[in-house]
C-alpha cells in the first residue's frame, strides 16, 4: 500500500535509497514459509505486520518498539542525523536498515513472533491492512498525545493517518474532534466514516474557528498528521528546495499556535531533519507538551484488530484504489497527485489479483 512517507523517499527528501531497494512498509498477507525459531505462526496464517523490533531490548521492554536498539543495521546514518539510531523498518531506505519492503511477491519478516499478528477470522485483510501502520500511528497520536474524555482535539491532515487519529480520539472519549484539510473528498470521508467535524483551511481562519469551538481556549490536544511536505507558503518551499531546511513545518507551527495553554501537541507526520522558524517561544510560554514518534505498532495492533472485529474501527473506505502490483507506479502517481479522489492505493501481488 502507498503511504505518504514513501513520497518523501521518491522525492529525494530522505536521500538514503539505493538502486534495487524495494519500497513498502504497510502490509498484510499469508505466511508461505516459517523459519525454525518462529513459534507463534504457521504456514497459511493470515497476518498483518508492523515495523521491525526485537522484543528484548531496553526500548522494546518499555513498549517503545520503533526505538528498538537491535534492528537497524545501519545505525551510523541516524546516529549522525538525530544523535541516536532508531529501529528498523521495511522499505524505508538504508537510514532505517535497508530492509526490503512489501511491494513484491514475497517479503521476509525478521522477528516474526514479535512483529506479525494473526488476523481474526472476523476481520478482512483489507480492513486489517490498515492496522499495520495507519491505524496504529493514528491511535498512538491520540494515546500518547493524552486525549481524555471531555477533550477538544484538532487533527491536521485528513489522510489515512489523520482519519485514524480522529477516530481514536473519539473512541477515547473526546468531546469534540475536528479534522483540518483542504481536499473535499477527504473531508467528506471524515464526516461519513469517522464521525468528526471538519474545517477547510483554504476557506476559513483555522485559529479563530478552533478558538470558537473550544470556548476560547483552543484544543486540548493537537495532532499533526501531515509531515515534511505540508502545503505551505513559498518561503518554506523555497528554503526546502534550496536545502536551507529539510522539512516544511507549516502544520506543526499552526498546531503549536492553536493549542490551548497547557495542552499537548503530537507530531505524527514524518520529518527528517531541520526546520526553520519553529515557534519555541509559544511552546515554552504556553506550557505545551510536544511529542512525536514513529509508531509503536506492536503496542497497538492486537487491540486494533479486536476493535476491527467489533466494527468499532473500520478502514475499508481508505482503500480507494486497489490494483495489481504491476501498476504500482500509476498507483503512486494517483496518490501523489491526489487524482481520482485517491486516499490510498493498495497493491495486490499477481497471485492475489
Amino acid at each position: 500500500m502507498t503511504c505518504g512517507s514513501d513520497l518523501h523517499l521518491l522525492g529525494g527528501y530522505i536521500p538514503f535509497m539505493e538502486k534495487g531497494d524495494v519500497l513498502g512498509h504497510e502490509f498484510a498477507g499469508e505466511i508461505v514459509e516459517v523459519g525454525p525459531d518462529v513459534k507463534a505462526h504457521r504456514v497459511g496464517d493470515r497476518v498483518v505486520v508492523s515495523f521491525i523490533a526485537c522484543g528484548k531490548c531496553h526500548y522494546c521492554h518499555r513498549r517503545e518498539f520503533s526505538l528498538c536498539d537491535n534492528t537497524n543495521t545501519n545505525p551510523a546514518i541516524t546516529e549522525s542525523l538525530w544523535g541516536h539510531a532508531v529501529g528498523g523498518c521495511f522499505g524505508y531506505s538504508h537510514a532505517l536498515g535497508g530492509n526490503a519492503g512489501s511491494h513484491a511477491e514475497y517479503v521476509r519478516v525478521p522477528f516474526a513472533d514479535i512483529g506479525a499478528f494473526t488476523i481474526p477470522d472476523a476481520v478482512s485483510e483489507e480492513r486489517a491492512l490498515f492496522a499495520s501502520d495507519s491505524a496504529s500511528t493514528g491511535w498512538m497520536g491520540a494515546d500518547l498525545g493524552g486525549v481524555r474524555p471531555g477533550h477538544v482535539v484538532a487533527v491536521w491532515g485528513a489522510g489515512a493517518v489523520g482519519q485514524m487519529a480522529a477516530r481514536a480520539a473519539i473512541l477515547l472519549g473526546a468531546e469534540r474532534v475536528v479534522v483540518i484539510d483542504r481536499l473535499d473528498y477527504r473531508l467528506r470521508q471524515v464526516e461519513k466514516f469517522v464521525g468528526a467535524e471538519t474545517l477547510d483551511f483554504e476557506r476559513t481562519n483555522i485559529h479563530e474557528e478552533l478558538r470558537e469551538l473550544s470556548g476560547g481556549r483552543g484544543p486540548d490536544v493537537c495532532i499533526e498528521a501531515v509531515g515534511m511536505e505540508a502545503q505551505s507558503s513559498p518561503y518554506d518551499k523555497v528554503k526546502q528546495q534550496l536545502r536551507l531546511q529539510t522539512d516544511r513545518p507549516t502544520a506543526v507551527r499552526e498546531a503549536v499556535h492553536a493549542c490551548a495553554k497547557g495542552g499537548s501537541v503530537f507530531v505524527l507526520g514524518v520529518f527528517a531533519g531541520f526546520v526553520d522558524k519553529f515557534p519555541l517561544g509559544a511552546m515554552m510560554n504556553k506550557g505545551l507538551t510536544v511529542r512525536g514518534a514513529q509508531m509503536h505498532g506492536q503496542r497497538y495492533i492486537p487491540m486494533l484488530l479486536d476493535r476491527m472485529a467489533r466494527d468499532e474501527l473500520t478502514t475499508e473506505h481508505l482503500a480507494t484504489h486497489t490494483m495489481p502490483l504491476t501498476e504500482a507506479a500509476e498507483g503512486y502517481r494517483l496518490f501523489k497527485e491526489k487524482e481520482d479522489d485517491c486516499v490510498r492505493a493498495v497493491f495486490l501481488p499477481s497471485s492475489s489479483s
